[in-house]
């Protein structure tokens, strides 16, 4: 990442897009899912106000994928969201 580039979200952070630019280097969703968890957490503190977003799912997964210059799955994201999701009792129609 060049010092130049513009963060794509202040209140995540550069370090957190680097670190999603990271995880593009692995090769299975299993190698990526506890690190994509760790990722979507740090999203989440950044953005508690995404909480009670009907769509967050696909919101955060959308901008995640944006951090990693579209090289992660929005779909795959927005499937980890959900699970965390649905382990703390919130589930998606």
């Amino acid at each position: 990442m060049n010092k130049h580039e513009k963060i794509i979200d202040r209140q995540v952070g550069r370090n957190a897009e680097l670190f999603a630019k990271a995880i593009t280097e692995l090769e299975t969703p299993e190698e990526r899912y506890p690190y994509l968890r760790i990722l979507i957490s740090i999203v989440e503190q950044a953005h508690p106000e995404w909480n009670q977003a009907p769509q967050k799912d696909r919101q955060m997964a959308q901008m995640i994928s944006k951090m990693s210059n579209d090289r992660l799955d929005v779909d795959e994201l927005a499937e980890v969201v959900r699970v965390r999701d649905e382990e703390r009792g919130f589930f998606y129609d």
